[in-house]
């Protein structure tokens, strides 16, 4: 078969199974996409932009639909598990490879968390979960026994996720079949039954907010977290039965379907709220407080039965979505710790092909999570910004591998990869700026402690593999991540009461920024050589191929 990689041996257990087919990697990314992002996601989204959130959709969109097919040619090229942590590796070495691998853990460690809050939160519709979350400072915040709730719903992801990566695959093939089918109904139903187009021009308008609100809306209300999971397709490579067709399907076909499904749902939101939940101003109507926003719309225009479903769905969806992330973030640390940036025990598999380590620590920092953001929309932004600078190390991986590669086998070519490859660069540091600084600086602080964790691996020397640092192919990146973070600082996304570079002065110079970097990255990445002996030691022996059918 096309694309198939032959048995290999794997230290530390029997090693990845090649067991995935093609409906169960697309299904395994359109699962992770449609999680609890659909559920607040549109009520979020009208509440920072107005009835210009459809255009805020439609932006987020069109930037991740052009990061996804950068990534498609990767993920096809080197089929590895945890693909994109590891992209940047093999392209600029150790330095850059350890800092795009901590952000792509980071944000699948955290995203598991947030759709356990999801189910939490829509769960205070039922009189026993009341006093699981309450109100602070405008948002539903868990109570303490809240978090012991929580506790037990992750445990109940980590278990599932010790199954085979099979029956896991088939669990949320099921899972996603529902996932789907529900937002449709809910876009349908509502759409037919309840569907005011005057509410378009309501309260303060069409475009209160102006370009800033929409652009702001991308990063900071949920539109680029609900978009998030597309990747899962690359990260699941290794594991793929015929990589070589069926990750470009994957990552392309579940983005072009979550956006389908994403802006039907903000439509029908907008269109079907009654005149009660619609106040003066789109940023303080009623329809803001809402807990479960879709399922209570439903049970506003009368439609009870639709309701229950989305309530039954608050807990199935955000349950898929956090059993494809348990899966992913064990795989990270999986590949990370075969490159030599965690210990050398996040690679033992049990009998089932399955990292346990990483499974374990997923659902330690998952805990963990709910002490300092114990509310799904305080967990956003931190996730999101993690997620922007994850693939924002795809573009800068193409650049390099299209100029030092170029003879290498391309099952999946993108046309036109030489100016769309800087632009998806540009796009991602653009998602950055509009997620403002108050997401910025705490994620500089989260990338801080990945360096001591990662450092700490290094020195005691936990991991036989001690990969070279290569600091000239990582020259760019100091200044990349200090420069981008001063440009937002003086940015009108930034604290600033006069912003130094106002609206379009700062999308401009994150371009200028921006392509500064992916050129001067692009000619200092490792020798040809050398990324092909990495290539050739690391990505060949991953996995081996199931010998069931």
């Amino acid at each position: 078969m096309a694309g198939q990689v032959p048995p290999a041996p794997s230290s530390g257990g029997v090693g990845l199974r090649r067991d995935i087919r093609l409906v169960g990697l697309t299904w395994m990314s359109v699962g992770s996409i449609i999680g609890s992002g659909w559920l607040f996601g549109s009520q979020l989204a009208l509440k920072a932009a107005g009835p210009a959130a459809l255009i805020s959709w439609g932006i987020g969109a069109v930037a991740i639909i052009i990061l996804a097919l950068v990534h498609a040619e990767l993920g096809a090229m080197y089929p590895v598990a945890g693909g994109t942590a590891r992209f940047p590796h093999y392209a600029f070495g150790g330095a850059v490879g350890a800092s795009f691998g901590w952000f792509s853990w980071l944000q699948a460690l955290t995203v598991a968390p947030i759709e356990v809050l999801a189910m939490i939160s829509y769960g205070q519709h039922y009189a026993f979960a009341k006093g699981f979350m309450t109100r602070r400072a405008g948002q539903s915040v868990l109570t303490p026994s809240g978090i012991v709730v929580a506790v037990v719903l992750m445990a109940i992801v980590t278990s599932i996720n010790f199954l085979s990566i099979r029956k896991l695959a088939n669990t949320n093939s099921a899972a996603t079949w529902w996932k789907v089918g529900t937002p449709l109904l809910t876009i349908m139903v509502i759409g037919i039954v309840n569907f005011h187009a005057a509410n378009f021009t309501a309260a303060d308008g069409l475009n209160p907010y102006g370009v800033r609100g929409m652009l702001g809306a991308v990063s900071t209300s949920g539109i680029v977290f609900a978009f998030l999971g597309f990747e899962q397709a690359d990260q699941l490579a290794g594991e793929s039965r015929n990589p070589k067709r069926d990750i470009p399907l994957a990552v392309i076909g579940s983005i072009v379907i979550g956006a389908i499904i994403y802006i039907g749902l903000q439509l029908v939101f907008l269109g079907g709220l009654p005149a009660s939940q619609i106040g003066t101003h789109w940023s303080t109507s009623a329809y803001t407080a809402m807990t479960g926003p879709f399922a209570q719309l439903a049970s506003l225009v009368g439609l009870g039965w639709l309701a229950a479903i989305l309530y039954i769905d608050a807990v199935i969806s955000p349950g898929g979505t956090a059993l494809v992330y348990g899966a992913s973030s064990s795989r990270i640390s999986y590949g990370l710790a075969r490159n030599g940036y965690l210990p050398r025990w996040y690679q033992s598999t049990d009998r089932r092909g399955v990292p346990w380590l990483g499974l374990i620590t997923a659902f330690v920092i998952g805990c963990v999570c709910f002490l300092p953001f114990p509310s799904w929309r305080s967990l956003v932004g931190l996730i999101t910004g993690a997620s922007v600078l994850m693939y924002a190390g795809a573009p800068l991986s193409f650049a390099v591998f299209r100029k030092r590669l170029p003879d290498a086998e391309r099952p999946y070519r993108l046309r036109g990869g030489a100016v769309i490859s800087p632009i998806a660069f540009i796009v991602a540091n653009f998602l950055i700026l509009w997620s403002g600084w108050d997401t910025d600086w705490k994620l500089g602080i989260a990338i801080l402690i990945g360096y001591v964790i990662l450092a700490g691996n290094r020195v005691l020397r936990l991991n036989p593999i001690a990969p070279e640092l290569n600091w000239r192919a990582a020259q760019w990146l100091p200044v990349y991540l200090v420069g981008l973070g001063v440009i937002v600082y003086l940015s009108d996304f930034g604290p600033l009461k006069h912003p130094i570079l106002p609206l379009w002065r700062d999308l401009a110079a994150v371009a200028a920024f921006s392509l500064i970097i992916y050129y001067w990255a692009r000619a200092v990445a490792l020798p040809t050589e050398r990324m092909k002996t990495m290539l050739d030691t690391i990505v060949r022996p991953e996995s081996r191929t199931s010998s069931k059918p």
